[in-house]
């Protein structure tokens, strides 16, 4: 049926494979700093973001109905909360997508 030989051929052949599949395999991802900066701006910028447009609301309301600090105070308020709420979004966001990079490197090490 089978040779002996074409055995040791296969066996061979898939050692020589195992170690081509090895050598071409992709390196992890590691997040460089210029990744973790880009975040980092991202939620500054939905910080202040959040900020500037509860200003900027307020702001028109106050100089609409004539009541000065009453909505610019609210509405920089809200604002604030509006950006935190963005940003803390943001981090989750990136935190999952972080555990996901992280348990496939894992899953491609036992392959």
């Amino acid at each position: 049926m089978s040779d002996p030989n074409d055995l040791e051929r296969l066996r061979a052949l898939d050692e020589r494979l195992a170690k081509l599949k090895k050598a071409q395999a992709p390196e992890p991802k590691v997040a460089d700093g210029h990744e973790m900066a880009q975040h980092a701006w991202r939620m500054v910028t939905e910080l202040v973001a959040g900020l500037l447009i509860g200003f900027g609301i307020g702001y028109g309301l106050d100089v609409l109905l004539g009541t000065m600090p009453i909505f610019l105070v609210l509405f920089v308020l809200l604002g604030l909360a509006a950006g935190m709420r963005v940003m803390m979004r943001t981090a989750a966001d990136v935190q999952r997508r972080s555990m996901i990079e992280a348990g496939k490197t894992a899953g491609d090490e036992g392959d």
